[in-house]
């Protein structure tokens, strides 16, 4: 599992619940987007965008997200899920997410999302704080694996 994770700065492991499969025997597609939440979140403390936002108006929103579904995941299994950043702008980021089922030591899903920095208050997007963007400098630029550091990614 850890090989087909290489690049990515941020995994978690999630253990597959009985009650996340549905009629038809494999985990529900809804909870792929559950999983990625979970890595998304990991990465967003990483970078303290979780822990600005506290007590501020500012913090990060959910704009589009996206799964390609690649093979079935049944219970019991164990997934892996990587994030990390491919993209940095004026106002957001896209992520990129990769699940990893240990039980068939193949992928299972990839998908994708874009967060913008989001002024609660005021209701719009606002600039991404500089500190944020340092930060996801910083923890992608630890992973030079998977094609340079998320600063060469945004210039190629």
């Amino acid at each position: 599992m850890t090989d087909v994770l290489a690049g990515y700065p941020v995994v978690v492991e999630i253990p597959v619940a009985w009650g996340d499969m549905d009629y038809f025997r494999h985990v529900n597609n809804i909870v792929f987007f559950r999983y990625f939440e979970s890595a998304r979140i990991e990465y967003l403390d990483r970078i303290g965008f979780r822990e600005l936002a506290e007590g501020q108006p500012v913090g990060p929103i959910l704009a589009a997200t996206d799964c390609r579904f690649r093979r079935p995941v049944t219970w019991p299994d164990t997934v892996g899920v990587g994030a990390r950043v491919t993209e940095v702008g004026e106002d957001r980021f896209v992520m990129e997410y990769r699940l990893v089922s240990r039980k068939l030591g193949a992928v299972a899903a990839e998908g994708g999302g874009t967060l913008v920095s989001y002024d609660y208050d005021a209701q719009r997007k606002v600039p991404l704080p500089e500190r944020v963007r340092q930060a996801i400098a910083g923890l992608e630029g630890e992973q030079g694996s998977h094609g340079g550091t998320a600063a060469q990614r945004r210039t190629s």
